[in-house]
């Protein structure tokens, strides 16, 4: 099972659509000009965690390769880059979250991205029935728009997700000294270029001082 439309039937309780839907414009765009083979390889050598999502910032082998080269120079704009993964069991929301640049997810399986938009956050609130789920096929590299809000991929078959995740380097590593918090937006940053809000049932998130800011349901996605 896990195809679009299978999806789509099991999951009403929330707005579904496939990547190539038009909605998608207003989050990112679907990347095509790129070959990301080598990535893929070393991917399929990955086993999926069953107990709980791991994710890795940057692999050197990932790094070695043209690809990287090819991205960091025209994409990102000569700023440098690190690729990474994130596979694992997930199937709720949990939280959101965005970075001041652009990120390119890769689905390795077939996977459901749950997003929103940063606009939408209002006093560092972000209500969960503005969430819109994308069904985004094997194979399929996007680009997420830096006002994007999103999290970690939804599983889409009991066997999990995988997905490669590249982001400027240094994205999500921790941060080196205590912020002073300026603004409203300060209490979300929660590592280095990552806003972080979270929903208040995921006490992991919380307990690491992420704001619980996500009000609603705690999505889950079906399969």
């Amino acid at each position: 099972m896990g195809s679009f439309q299978y999806m789509k039937d099991l999951n009403k309780h929330i707005p579904f659509y496939h990547i190539e839907d038009s909605k998608f414009k207003h989050y990112g765009k679907v990347i095509n000009e790129y070959d990301f083979n080598e990535l893929e390889t070393y991917m399929d050598s990955l086993t999926i965690p069953q107990d709980q999502n791991v994710y890795v910032a940057s692999v050197t082998e990932m790094e070695n390769t043209i690809i990287k080269n090819q991205l960091q120079e025209a994409f990102y704009g000569e700023m440098s880059i690190q690729i990474g993964y994130c596979n694992g069991p997930n199937s709720t929301l949990n939280g959101l979250e965005y970075h001041k640049s652009s990120e390119i997810n890769i689905a390795i399986t077939d996977m459901v991205l749950l997003l929103g938009k940063v606009q939408e956050v209002e006093n560092n609130v972000f209500h969960s029935n503005d969430v819109i789920a994308f069904f985004v096929p094997k194979g399929t590299a996007v680009e997420l728009y830096s006002t994007t809000l999103h999290f970690a991929p939804c599983k889409v078959n009991n066997e999990g997700f995988k997905t490669i995740v590249i982001l400027p380097k240094g994205t999500n590593d921790p941060l080196s000294t205590n912020i002073q918090k300026r603004t409203k937006e300060d209490e979300l940053l929660f590592m280095k270029n990552k806003w972080l809000i979270a929903h208040p049932e995921r006490e992991q998130l919380i307990n690491k001082g992420a704001h619980p800011g996500i009000k609603g349901e705690n999505i889950k996605v079906y399969q």
